[in-house]
Order: structure tokens, then sequence, then C-alpha cells
């Protein structure tokens, strides 16, 4: 057999496999690359998760995560096409929005993921318990390009503290070495945001324990008067382990971001499936319990920056106008 007859067997081959899967009719697929961070992060465990329930929900989705820098590498990629949807914090989003030190960009909202209330964690035998005692003491602020440094910037500046000027700052290469940082001394605390971030549980679950630093109630109005985007957000008893009362912080909600150019049919598939299966994802990953299209219309800084496809499937089952 010449090379030319085993080539088209081997078309035919697969053809026909593709026609069996959907009793003789062939199943387009559609291939979504997704920008998460760095490994150990929130970003990887939300993005796999996602990515999971959603190829899980509709076979003609292929939705692929792809770890990167975080948030402020996820914006250019998406700018240049180089991702489909990527997950972004809400400080980075909200600056590239506004058009804060950069062009506005053009980029849309696929959905909101979850809250982000930011805090500390230090080992429970420190002698650290408000934000001033952190000062001077070297803190690990999160990876490089992702969005927990800008959080910590914009909500320090609020109470009069500069991020690299009062602290000795760390900013790690992998989310993922904060935690041994923390546990070994090499860093008195760990900056984060979030329910069920790893970070704050990798720490917590570590032996002796674990607690947590938040802006005290005055802090918090301070910052509010200076950064008002930046929203009241509360972290439930019971989040972490050993943490029997609520955390009182301030944040803003994370998004899965999609490029300019995201044709609208996909981009309503893709909500369509998400807000399908938003019970299962929830049961999946308990920070995907805030994922709901009514959280996506609440947190969008404006309802126009929701993709139009994404709009078009709100609009029909009556969560925007």
């Amino acid at each position: 057999m010449n090379l030319d007859c085993i080539v088209c067997a081997a078309v035919l081959l697969l053809a026909g496999g593709a026609a069996a899967q959907d009793g003789g009719n062939a199943i387009s697929t559609t291939t979504i690359s997704l920008g998460t961070a760095t490994p150990g992060g929130g970003f990887p465990l939300y993005g796999n998760a996602f990515a999971e329930i959603m190829n899980a929900a509709d076979p003609s989705l292929s939705i692929q995560p792809r770890n990167t820098k975080g948030s402020n590498e996820n914006i250019p990629l998406l700018e240049k096409g180089e991702l489909d949807i990527a997950l972004v914090a809400g400080e980075p989003a909200y600056e590239a929005f506004m058009g804060i030190g950069r062009p506005a960009t053009p980029l849309r909202i696929l959905t909101a993921i979850y809250s982000g209330p930011g805090m500390f964690v230090v080992r429970a035998d420190s002698p650290y318990r408000t934000i001033r005692d952190l000062v001077g003491q070297p803190v690990a602020f999160g990876a490089r390009g992702s969005g927990l440094p800008i959080l910590s910037r914009y909500m320090l500046d609020g109470i009069g503290l500069r991020q690299d000027e009062d602290f000795k700052s760390i900013y790690l290469d992998r989310a993922g070495d904060g935690p041994a940082m923390v546990r070994d001394g090499r860093a008195a605390a760990l900056w984060g945001a979030g329910i069920g971030w790893p970070g704050f549980k990798a720490v917590a679950e570590s032996p002796g324990g674990a607690r947590f630093i938040a802006p005290d109630p005055e802090e918090i109005v301070r910052i509010r008067a200076k950064h008002s985007y930046l929203k009241p957000l509360t972290v439930p008893a019971g989040s972490y382990p050993n943490q029997t009362a609520p955390i009182h912080s301030v944040g803003s909600w994370s998004f899965v971001l999609a490029r300019e150019n995201l044709p609208d049919d996909v981009a309503y598939r893709l909500a369509r499936t998400l807000h399908g299966v938003e019970g299962a994802f929830c049961q999946k990953l308990a920070q995907a319990c805030e994922t709901t299209a009514a959280n996506t219309v609440a947190a969008a800084p404006d309802v126009a920056l929701i993709h139009p496809g994404v709009l078009k499937y709100f609009r029909e089952i009556g969560v925007a106008k």
C-alpha cells in the first residue's frame, strides 16, 4: 500500500470515529484556551475545576487550562489573542477597564468568579496581631504578575502604608512557595485573598496552626474613603481550619475575561453551559459557589463590560435588562 492510501485510510478511520460519537453525525469541537496563574495559587485550582465541569457538561467544548504568571500577563495575552479567556483579579481588571496607567482595554467579562477579601496569614505562635505589627517584617505579597500585590498596595495605601518601603516585600516566582516561607520563618506573613485560597489553607493546616490579620473597622473605613471601588467583604467562620469567627476585610471580585473578538455565539454557549451547572460547580469547589449569573451582573463595574454573547444569555434568563 502506498503512502497516499495509508493517509486516506487514516483520515477515513478518524472521520468514522468522530461520526460514531454522535450516531453517525460528527461532533464539532470548540477549543478554548484558558489562562490561569502560577501553580499552587487559587487561579489554577479554580481554572482546572472550571475546565473539568464545563468540558463534562458540553462534550463539544474543549477548555484547556494553561499556567501563566497571573493577571498581569493574562491581560496582554488576551489583548494579543494568544488566549481566548483568562482569570484576572479585580484590581488589574479594574485598572485595565478604567485605563489607569495604560490605555483602556477592549476585553470583556465572561463571568465573575469569586470575591476576594484580602488578608494576611501568620503562624499562630507569632507576635503579630495587626497590620502595623508587620511593618518592617518580611512579607510575601504573592506571585510576580498576579493581582494579589495590586490589591495589597491599594489596601495599604488606604491606611497610609507603602508596600515596598514599609515592609520587606517578597514577590514569589510560584504562588505555592509562600506557605513554606511562613512555616519556616523566612516570611512573617503571607498575603492572599478569598475563601478556600490554597495558600491560607496550607498555613492553617500546618502544625501549630495560623492566625489571620485583616484591617480593623476603622481601617476599613479609611481604605474605602480613598479607594471606594474596594468593597466590604467577609470570610465566613469555618472557611479555614480552626477559624472560629468571621473575618471582615475589603476586596473585589475576580473575573474570567474574554478576548475582544471572541465570537458572540461562543461566549453565549460558554455562559449557557456554565450557569446551567452552577450547582454542580459549587459542589466541586467551594469558591465556585459565588460563580453565578446574578453575581456577574452585580460585580461588573458596568454591565456594558460584559461580553455581548453573555449579555444575550443573561437577558434570556432575566438577570440583565
